[in-house]
């Protein structure tokens, strides 16, 4: 998956780090024994008590994890990790994979230690835990400290506290995510949210509330992703070109609220109308809805006023006519001269961009696009038409668009700072001096020159 916020798969609190983790048996009996105290009506009333509660909490949490915990994050391998558990063998090796990526487990009585495919160790999976649900236990004490915690002697330790059970939450987030386990991650990152908001810390994880978001939406829970995503939209929080938006507006349309989602992914586009994900769910609901798609076009002359001067907007515009032309049916009435329309406007619309801005190269890119598309369109057609004259006719044509799409491509790839987008605009370039190769010298020489970029994926 892509879309998820990758937050550090470590421990991220301070006051736990280099720490040496407690024996199973010597963390248990220490819950046991602040858990006793705390029951005590006198020392209930001492913020000494919670805090050594909370701690106790803490330690049994992490007793499992072993000595390396504190090696998460540091790059290091099997060996260093070894000298850091004196002795203490796994019991079995096993190749796993592990969020899409080739890893090696190592399995020891109370976790599993996880290694990259580069050798470095980057999970921990506990598989026999001292306390179950220490990390609420653990808040739940932290709270009763702030409670007592009359003077506000101690809201350093109670702060950073809380932060460490938030943060110990996205880490088990985090782990779930990578075993596959959606609904179980959703679940963690929802109550690293929630933890970040408890008193005295308070603070908005906008991070933990997307990731929440967008796990539950992998696991199918629709509802769900809509409270936290909502959520994201409370605080200001869109994630990368509004994507956000583009969630909500795809999960009030499985809920069939259509005109929830248009108004959710219209308040986006304004924000972020370069946003293809936003745009395509406009463009459906519009398509689907069947009603006037006009009002794209209304929403980006909008956007246009605001910002006159910028490029992207016109790059967009073109983008929606080139959705409405792949949206046309073959057998509705007129399509070809609909497609034609449409094929017309998305071409003026990039080469408007590039007049407003000479060095937006997706201008140049999305006219070249446009013209090398239309041109495999007309292969395909020449590949099924058995009528020799017709065939040489449409074969004529293709070339004449692929012309057209040869000077915005070498644009594009003369003004591009990019390297890995100007290494794909040569692979286009690469494609069409191929089919010119015997017209001329040139077209040879310019084959040679993108054929070595694409091929050392390094742009001259």
């Amino acid at each position: 998956m892509k879309k998820i916020i990758f937050a550090l798969v470590v421990l991220l609190s301070v006051q736990f780090a280099n720490a040496q983790v407690k024996p199973a048996a010597t963390a248990k009996k220490a819950v046991e024994s602040a858990q006793a105290a705390s029951q005590d009506a006198k020392k209930a009333t001492k913020v000494a008590t919670w805090l050594k509660l909370a701690k106790s909490y803490m330690d049994a949490y992490n007793s499992p994890k072993g000595n390396a915990m504190n090696m998460l994050g540091m790059g290091v391998g099997q060996q260093e990790v070894a000298l850091q558990l004196a002795g203490e063998k796994p019991t079995a090796t096993e190749n796993v994979v592990l969020g899409g990526e080739p890893c090696i487990k190592e399995v020891y009585a109370t976790r599993d230690y996880v290694y990259n495919s580069k050798g470095q160790f980057v999970t921990i999976i506990v598989t026999k835990p001292v306390v179950e649900d220490a990390l609420a236990g653990a808040l739940e004490a932290y709270k009763k400290a702030y409670e007592v915690d009359a003077k506000q002697s101690k809201i350093k330790d109670i702060t950073e506290g809380i932060a460490a059970v938030s943060n110990s939450y996205l880490d088990d987030g985090m782990t779930a995510y990578m075993l596959g386990d959606n609904a179980t991650a959703s679940k963690y990152f929802g109550l690293a949210a929630e933890a970040s908001l408890v008193e005295p810390y308070n603070k908005v994880n906008t991070e933990a509330l997307y990731n929440a978001g967008y796990t539950a939406l992998a696991s199918g829970n629709v509802e769900q992703a809509k409270k936290y995503y909502e959520k994201c939209l409370e605080h200001n929080y869109y994630y990368e070109n509004g994507e956000v938006f583009a969630k909500l507006g795809e999960i009030y349309t499985n809920l069939e609220q259509p005109e929830k989602a248009c108004e959710i992914l219209e308040q986006g586009f304004m924000k972020y109308p370069q946003s293809q994900s936003i745009l395509i769910g406009l463009i459906n609901y519009y398509l689907q809805s069947k009603k006037d798609t006009g009002r794209l076009f209304e929403l980006i002359a909008a956007a246009k006023a605001n910002e006159p001067s910028n490029a992207s907007l016109y790059y967009v515009e073109g983008n929606i006519y080139n959705e409405l032309r792949q949206a046309v049916k073959a057998d509705e009435e007129g399509a070809e001269a609909k497609k034609q329309e449409y094929f017309d406007a998305a071409i003026k619309a990039y080469e408007e961009c590039v007049k407003v801005n000479p060095e937006f190269e997706f201008g140049y890119i999305g006219k070249g696009i446009q013209y090398y598309n239309y041109a495999v369109e007309l292969q395909d057609k020449a590949s099924n038409e058995f009528n020799q004259a017709k065939y040489e006719a449409l074969l004529a044509e293709m070339e004449k668009a692929l012309e057209k799409a040869l000077e915005p491509f070498e644009q594009a790839y003369n003004v591009s700072k990019d390297n890995a987008l100007r290494v794909n605009v040569a692979e286009y370039l690469k494609n069409i001096n191929y089919r010119f190769y015997s017209k001329g010298a040139e077209y040879e020489a310019a084959y040679n020159k993108y054929n070595e970029i694409v091929k050392s994926g390094q742009a001259n």
